[in-house]
């Protein structure tokens, strides 16, 4: 079973006021108003994150956790309140499964060497899929050269979907954990990771999953998904940059060693031996990044009093206008065509290299990413050298998708 976004929306969302609402995009870039489309890689912040930021370092800031001043409470009360609505927000069922870090990357990292120090072995083997960002391969290849262990690979068609016979065949006694992506960032495939999770969970084979492009476009319940662990990134989803969130089943993560260690993660710290702090601090050592986390807090509520199922059909319904103007180009290759896509577009254009036409593009004042987007091993098994990429979020519209078919054809003209 396949995931598939909604396609009702509220008909009293006003989509071009919440737009207003993100200052970066009011500007003008090269002498042109701004198209931004590259929101795969960083969305915007809306104004009263921004402001709640500011507010933060005007009023509040003070190291948290470890004072009993007035400051100090306050800025840990801003700083927790993020974990607090992020609970509801992907339906943890513990508060304490919330794990702060400094976006997926950390995460991964973090359950590779937390999990994978203490439960891999010499001849098990990490199951990850052909399409994955280079922050859900690297951090298994580290731990399986550290363990002794192995990582299979389940391949995708052409249209840039899972293999899904292949990843049954895949999974074996010797398959010790499987790490896959819920959205490619680079082909915009929606993976139908509960089959995933419910097939590895008979086998009693724990699942993450890299939810980074999941998050911030649709609804995640990490109940409903039953997923041992679900990495996803703030900056991705209108937050700050340097925070993200791991979540992991209780269970698991009180199993699992700490791989930092420093302030605030500790019990009692001896010279013979530290006892480690409970959950969530266990995980997060250290001085934190304060204010992204009051600013993340601001950032939830801003996306729940829009919604998620909306904020996900508004950008189904740029995606299907999306790719259908830039399939009336000519000489335009759209790469990822799933049946079940979320709101990527990676194209390439006859003859024109993806950076030359990315460049050209931002002299239109119209933002999109080229190169490999973190992905090598996709542009390896399409066989090109990269793509340009348009990113969708809600705070689109269809005139930045006119804008940049009218650039694209301005491309095609200058080569």
């Amino acid at each position: 079973m396949q995931e598939t976004l909604k396609t009702e929306t509220k008909t009293n969302i006003d989509w071009e006021t919440i737009r207003s609402q993100f200052p970066v995009l009011q500007q003008e870039v090269n002498g042109q108003k701004l198209v931004y489309l590259d929101n795969g890689a960083s969305s915007q912040m809306p104004q009263r994150v921004i402001d709640r930021i500011n507010a933060y370092h005007s009023k509040e800031h003070a190291n948290v956790h470890r004072g009993i001043h007035t400051l100090s409470q306050k800025a840990t009360d801003a700083y927790e309140l993020a974990r607090k609505r992020m609970q509801k927000f992907i339906n943890a069922r513990h508060e304490e499964e919330i794990i702060y870090t400094t976006g997926t990357t950390d995460s991964i990292n973090l359950v590779a060497q937390c999990y994978g120090r203490k439960n891999f072995k010499e001849g098990d083997e990490i199951l990850i899929s052909a399409m994955e960002h280079h922050a859900n391969i690297v951090p298994w290849q580290l731990i399986a050269e550290q363990t002794g262990a192995t990582i299979k690979v389940i391949p995708m068609n052409d249209n840039g979907e899972l293999l899904m016979d292949e990843f049954h065949n895949l999974l074996s006694k010797k398959t010790k954990m499987v790490s896959v992506v819920h959205v490619s960032n680079s082909l915009g495939t929606i993976n139908p990771v509960e089959e995933i999770i419910k097939t590895a969970h008979a086998k009693d084979i724990p699942v993450l999953i890299d939810g980074a492009q999941a998050v911030p476009h649709s609804v995640v319940d990490v109940q409903k998904l039953d997923a041992d662990f679900y990495a996803f990134s703030a900056h991705k989803m209108c937050g700050p940059t340097g925070f993200g969130i791991l979540y992991g089943k209780r269970e698991l993560l009180n199993e699992m060693p700490p791989y930092r260690g420093g302030g605030d993660m500790i019990d009692k710290v001896t010279f013979e031996k530290t006892t480690w702090n409970d959950l969530p601090h266990k995980f997060e050592a250290g001085t934190p990044p304060i204010s992204a986390g009051v600013g993340f807090a601001e950032t939830i509520a801003f996306l729940e009093e829009i919604g998620m199922e909306n904020i996900a059909a508004r950008e189904q319904e740029l995606l299907v206008y999306a790719t259908n103007k830039l399939n009336e180009i000519e000489g335009l290759r759209i790469v990822g065509t799933a049946e079940n896509k979320a709101s990527v577009i990676s194209f390439l254009l006859k003859d024109i290299h993806p950076t030359d036409a990315g460049t050209i593009l931002d002299q239109k004042g119209i933002a999109v990413r080229t190169g490999h987007h973190c992905t090598q091993p996709i542009m390896d098994r399409f066989e090109i050298p990269g793509t340009a990429r348009a990113s969708i979020s809600f705070y689109n519209n269809e005139e930045d998708i006119d804008r940049l078919v009218d650039g694209i054809k301005y491309v095609q003209e200058f080569f």
